[in-house]
């Protein structure tokens, strides 16, 4: 390379102190118990430690680290991950996320929009506040003591870095019974949330089952939830608009994916566009009267 190219991407400029934030790492909270979690979990297709983290909620501790092997950030492979588990499930999913440079959380629930913020390392604010105010509604927090204590997260404090912002937001969501085991924190190593995963007494290795077994566990899953009359089998007009709602969005939502090298995205769409291909196929072969 002669002196007058720039550096590669993500490398080092010249004179530049070396970077200290913390190597890049990511949790999922899954507002759920844990077997209700794990059949969703695994059409993910990722190997991940599975352990309870307070009334009805779940952690999941991707056991890969798919963000150093391949083109994408730790954030956009939270955000598909959590973006396929939300699609599929009648709870919300929370992506946390961080890497040297930023910090930051996503919201995904059903077929909503995402929403999520980012703090810069340290623990800038560069989000919407809005986005507060709206992951406070969609998890049913107290409108006025939660959101206080998640918009001084928005503000400026010299005090406290990316790591302190997420550990703020969790502190807010322990108000929900979200408790995460000793040692599962945000801004630790990937490998030292695994161990701490790993020694929990509920702790389950989730992975992929082959597509039988996993959609006849999601199926169970989803049969006993709020969900259940949207099943193909009820032959309720609901049923019918789920599926083509589910391949309208699953559809472009794997073309973007695609396009963007995202295994994340593609996951999701090709999740959405199996659910509805086997709706409709389901109802068109078992015609009503």
């Amino acid at each position: 390379m002669s002196s007058t190219e720039p550096p590669p991407r993500g490398a080092p400029r010249p004179g530049a102190a070396p970077r200290t934030g913390p190597a890049p790492g990511a949790l999922l909270l899954c507002r759920a118990e844990p077997e209700s979690v794990a059949p969703a979990a695994q059409l993910l297709r990722e190997r991940m430690l599975l352990t309870g983290a307070g009334a009805e909620w779940s952690a999941l501790v991707p056991e890969g680290k798919p963000w150093r092997t391949g083109d994408e950030p730790v954030d956009r492979v939270l955000t598909g991950w959590a973006t396929a588990l939300a699609v599929g499930a009648p709870w919300p999913v929370l992506a946390l996320w961080w890497d040297a440079d930023r910090s930051g959380y996503l919201l995904a629930s059903g077929f909503r929009r995402p929403v999520g913020y980012i703090w810069l390392a340290n623990g800038t604010p560069a989000g919407e506040d809005e986005a507060m105010r709206t992951f406070a509604a969609r998890l049913g927090l107290d409108p006025v003591l939660d959101v206080q204590s998640l918009d001084a997260l928005t503000k400026p404090d010299p005090a406290a870095d990316a790591r302190a912002r997420l550990r703020g937001l969790l502190a807010v969501l322990t108000r929900a019974g979200l408790t995460l085991p000793t040692g599962l924190a945000p801004g630790e190593p990937a490998d030292r949330l695994r161990e701490v995963a790993r020694v929990q007494p509920d702790a389950t290795t989730v992975e992929w089952p082959g597509w039988r077994d996993a959609v006849r566990a999601e199926l169970d899953v989803v049969e006993s939830s709020r969900l259940g009359p949207w099943l193909p089998w009820t032959g309720t007009p609901k049923a019918r608009a789920l599926a083509v709602a589910q391949m309208a969005a699953g559809l472009p939502l794997t073309a973007w994916g695609l396009r963007r090298r995202s295994g994340g995205w593609v996951t999701a769409g090709a999740l959405l566009l199996a659910h509805g291909v086997l709706g409709l196929a389901y109802d068109l072969a078992h015609p009503r009267d």
